[in-house]
């Protein structure tokens, strides 16, 4: 079992701010789970908008804070770390359920299991909690790709 600091997440995942939405890794054990926190403040950009008279987080963002902990846990499974040549794509998102709306000052708790991995699509079982609440769940894909490096000097 291992746990991350912030500095050791970034070298994990791609993301910054504002769009960085692990803050710390509680548990890992490789090829099988992850507990990670996500400290919700006012401060984050997306309640500006959603909602001016009742902040909540975006359920978009809850899953995308489950993937990224997803993300943690297959490069680390992988004993590999983020780089420029390659990226680590969402490809399904299947019975995403929201229970709990998740507002300033809560602690999300997000939860990660791998249940299976196949010609390179990662399967994970995902759930967040607030305070033991159920607040969003679903079954997660993604995969690892490599990507071009970008081309050196001017284009033609």
């Amino acid at each position: 079992m291992s746990v991350l600091d912030i500095r050791g997440i970034l070298e994990y995942l791609p993301h910054r701010y504002p769009f960085l939405l692990v803050d710390r890794v509680e548990e890992l054990v490789k090829g099988e789970r992850i507990v990670a926190l996500k400290n919700v403040t006012i401060n984050e950009p997306f309640f500006v908008g959603h909602f001016p008279h009742l902040p909540v987080m975006p359920g978009v963002l809850v899953i995308e804070a489950l993937a990224q902990t997803a993300g943690i846990l297959s490069f680390e499974t992988m004993g590999r770390k983020t780089n420029a040549q390659s990226v680590y794509y969402f490809v399904g998102i299947d019975n995403a359920r929201f229970k709990r709306p998740v507002v300033p000052g809560d602690q999300l708790r997000m939860e990660v299991s791998i249940e299976r991995v196949a010609r390179s699509i990662w399967k994970y079982k995902a759930k967040a909690t607030v305070e033991g609440s159920v607040a969003a769940q679903a079954d997660l894909m993604c995969t690892l790709r490599d990507v071009e490096p970008p081309p050196n000097g001017p284009q033609a």
